[in-house]
């Protein structure tokens, strides 16, 4: 066991504060718009340690590493929610996977064929339910699109 002598801490406190007020790093930029993408929605700035290291280790460096492709990521992410019963995430995984064009509609049902299977029935039900709603809302929203402004001359 390491002795230490109470100044990790303090140290550990002052470069954070630091990290909220100057100006983002590169892989603090690199982690926002990684975690846009993922998201599929702008992420704006956030306070605390949780959030740097969420941004700058998670976004920055784990989804930006090149052995898998960022749909493998995405897959593997779904099949871990989906099996943890996290199924507020999941929502939000699966719309940004439809939205960034990463899967289809056709894919998503085979996505739930397949999980139900490893995941159980009813954490599969709840699967199917929310990919049909998402798919239904998608394609009532593409029937009737919102109007477009006029444009200002």
């Amino acid at each position: 066991m390491t002795e230490t002598n109470g100044t990790e801490g303090a140290e550990t406190a002052e470069s954070s504060e630091s990290t909220e007020t100057a100006e983002p790093t590169d892989r603090r930029k690199l982690g926002l718009a990684m975690m846009a993408k993922v998201y599929g929605w702008d992420v704006h700035e956030g306070p605390g340690d949780f959030f740097s290291m969420t941004v700058e280790h998670l976004f920055g460096e784990v989804w930006t590493r090149e052995r898998l492709s960022f749909r493998d990521r995405r897959l593997l992410l779904i099949g871990l929610l989906v099996g943890q019963g996290l199924d507020d995430v999941l929502g939000l995984q699966l719309e940004a996977a439809l939205g960034n064009g990463e899967i289809d509609d056709d894919e998503l049902r085979e996505i739930v064929i397949f999980l139900t299977h490893y995941a159980g029935w009813p954490r599969g039900a709840k699967l199917n339910s929310a990919a049909e709603t998402l798919i239904g809302r998608r394609a009532a929203a593409a029937e009737h699109p919102p109007p477009r402004p006029d444009p200002v001359d």
